[in-house]
């Protein structure tokens, strides 16, 4: 069930957008276009010859997927198109669920297998897309599909607030955090729309997606895009899904939710509407950011060459 607080403030942000006279689609609910093509980026420097054979091999079928306005001529463009699609929601809206796994920030660590009712979920859906793109039988454009929501849902199941939640708040998008400044950012449409959204007006879940990854590029703290040493990939491409989802969680646990509560949260608490999160916090928080920005991009790239034999 795509979440109920989250459309409102889609819904809110849209008619903010359309005031400033933009022509917007719906925006992203992960990392924003910056942090996905900066993990496809880093992904495609490490994946083998032979897996980078089979995505340029894959990419000459983009008509095949039959979304014009959402073009797929490189793995960034793959790893941002499950977002673009939001504006068909009448075509694409049963994917809307697979963009995260949510667990409750105040159960003793994630559960895989709460919150995924029908495999609804980041976490099922990765398994199933690397079925699908493995499967040489099946048609190019259909595995190019699987390229795009596997390149995508393994990105956000790196970022913490795709894996957890608290009192129904939608992963933070029910979260104010009023004194974050109006750093501008991109919307999917064709071509991208900048908006500079105002302050006091963004909420915690879009402090993760895009603000912070902003200010990590701003600062010159975003992680290289570049082939890194085989110790480098054996260190960082660790785990599988189940522990991208548990680190996740555990950051949200122990940092997300206490910036905006001030402790680590309980269960009888209910969700603050509006938070401050202070400038000391925020320069805390672009390191892991860009840390998990890596960490995405290498296991992407692992994930990739093992799905396609590379």
């Amino acid at each position: 069930m795509f979440r109920k607080k989250f459309r409102k403030s889609l819904k809110l942000l849209a008619a903010g957008v359309a005031a400033l006279g933009l022509s917007v689609s719906t925006p992203a609910l992960a990392w924003g276009d910056l942090g996905h093509r900066t993990i496809a980026n880093i992904a495609l420097a490490n994946v083998s010859p032979k897996t980078k054979a089979t995505i340029d091999a894959l990419l000459t079928a983009q008509e095949g997927l039959g979304t014009a306005q959402c073009p797929v001529h490189s793995l960034g463009d793959a790893a941002t198109w499950p977002d673009c699609l939001r504006s068909e929601s009448w075509r694409w809206g049963h994917t809307f669920p697979w963009h995260y796994h949510d667990g409750d920030i105040t159960a003793p660590a994630f559960d895989m297998k709460a919150n995924c009712s029908g495999g609804q979920c980041a976490t099922f859906q990765i398994t199933r897309f690397e079925r699908i793109l493995a499967d040489k039988s099946l048609p190019a454009a259909q595995r190019l599909e699987a390229l795009a929501f596997l390149s995508h849902i393994v990105g956000d199941l790196h970022q913490p607030l795709h894996a957890a939640e608290h009192d129904h708040d939608a992963g933070g998008n029910g979260v104010t955090v009023t004194n974050l400044p109006g750093e501008p950012y991109i919307i999917n449409t064709t071509p991208p729309t900048v908006v500079n959204p105002k302050a006091g007006t963004l909420n915690l879940h879009w402090m993760w997606d895009n603000f912070l990854v902003i200010r990590a590029q701003k600062a010159g703290k975003l992680p290289e895009v570049r082939a890194y040493s085989a110790a480098d990939r054996a260190k960082i491409a660790t785990g599988g899904i189940a522990d991208w989802a548990q680190e996740s969680w555990q950051i949200a646990h122990d940092t997300v939710y206490p910036q905006a509560f001030g402790h680590v949260v309980s269960a009888e608490e209910k969700t603050a509407k509006d938070v401050t999160i202070s400038d000391a916090a925020i320069a805390q928080d672009i390191p892991i950011v860009s840390q998990r920005l890596l960490q995405g991009g290498l296991r992407l790239a692992k994930v990739l060459d093992e799905t396609l034999g590379g």
